[in-house]
């Protein structure tokens, strides 16, 4: 045991910890239910309030300008990737359309000559004010080896929430090929809200939190579009990863009495998944593949990260998927099939109401069973 935590010995001087995924747990109802009308999944962060959970993932096959003022007028934020083809190109579109009629190697190869191309400011400038003058929340993504180069684009803009991600992200990052980005410093002396992320564990969320970020995005090393896991060995199960960082919050906010949003990023294909993260402690959460098959998901059914690009150790593939529907119908219904892939805030709503939860937050109380993926 490790504090209150049981490990398991995987050899003699070597122990290690059971993770679990959201396929191996299910919730627990109790006595009472409710109405699904009655409950609520609004979630507010920092002056934002939003009508539902939910953010688009800054995957160039999932969220476009276009798509980002869709999630928005659906309640929800898309965030756009700040270093994808559309700060890279004047008209992304055409080469979209040109990825999805290629084989997955010839798609491979052609994006890491498209990512090649550098990222333009003034198109980081001009894909956020289009983002902006829809009315809805402007929120962009940056990983820590950019994020002092195009700060002051960011502050251009005036960017409502920025989002600083990778693969693994810490509370300092440090490089040899220029100034390294303190986190604690930067949020502290930039005005946009910011939320900061991946990470897997207690301490990493900690003190990611403690930087003044106003949420930590938890997910490292799965998701079906990330190799991460296959290439360098990093992952861990989403249910742990979102229930210690809930440990994380609660340390945090005794700490200081600030409360800091845990965002579940990936892992996450359909309602009962959904809903498991946020009683695993998320107050939110970040979807790729399930936006990705809408009809409106700028990758015309396929989606991939940044690192499949990577000019010498590529961590991802383009996966393709059947497109399931509107993005609306995704999101809010109606569902027209009875696999849990549609009208996924409407599962949510009804799997609250199931276990007599009336708000995210309360919902976060509710307990659950290992099923290790059975019913």
């Amino acid at each position: 045991m490790r504090g209150n935590v049981a490990e398991v010995e995987i050899g003699i001087g070597k122990a290690g910890r059971r993770s679990y995924g959201f396929g191996d747990i299910s919730i627990l109802p109790v006595r009472r239910t409710r109405d699904p009308e009655d409950v609520d999944i609004s979630w507010e962060i920092d002056a934002y309030k939003f009508g539902i959970p939910v953010l688009a993932a800054p995957t160039d096959g999932v969220t476009s300008p276009a798509t980002a003022i869709a999630m928005g007028r659906l309640g929800g934020a898309g965030v756009v990737n700040l270093e994808g083809l559309w700060t890279r190109h004047e008209d992304p579109d055409t080469l979209l359309d040109e990825l999805a009629k290629l084989d997955d190697e010839a798609a491979a190869s052609r994006l890491r000559e498209l990512y090649a191309a550098p990222i333009r400011g003034e198109l980081i400038i001009q894909r956020m004010q289009e983002v902006k003058r829809a009315g809805v929340v402007a929120a962009g993504a940056l990983s820590p080896q950019r994020v002092n180069e195009f700060a002051k684009h960011i502050a251009q803009v005036e960017l409502d929430l920025l989002v600083i991600t990778g693969t693994v992200v810490s509370a300092e990052h440090v490089t040899r090929n220029g100034d390294p980005l303190n986190l604690k410093r930067f949020i502290r002396e930039f005005e946009v809200p910011t939320l900061v992320g991946g990470c897997a564990s207690y301490q990493a969320a900690l003190h990611l939190m403690r930087t003044g970020a106003v949420g930590v995005l938890i997910g490292a090393g799965s998701g079906e579009i990330s190799t991460t896991q296959s290439v360098l060995g990093i992952g861990a199960g989403r249910a742990t990863a979102v229930a210690d960082a809930r440990g994380a919050r609660m340390r945090h906010l005794d700490e200081t009495g600030v409360y800091v949003h845990i965002i579940a990023d990936g892992g996450i294909y359909n309602g009962g998944d959904l809903a498991k993260a946020f009683v695993c402690g998320a107050d939110a959460v970040m979807l790729g593949r399930p936006l990705a098959a809408a009809t409106e998901a700028p990758g015309r059914g396929f989606n991939w990260t940044n690192s499949i690009a990577h000019p010498t150790l590529p961590r991802g593939r383009r996966v393709a998927g059947a497109t399931r529907g509107t993005l609306e119908e995704i999101l809010v219904g109606p569902a027209r099939s009875n696999d849990g892939e549609l009208n996924l805030c409407g599962a949510l709503r009804r799997s609250m109401a199931m276990c007599g939860y009336q708000t995210l937050k309360e919902f976060q109380k509710a307990d659950v069973t290992v099923t290790g993926g059975t019913q």
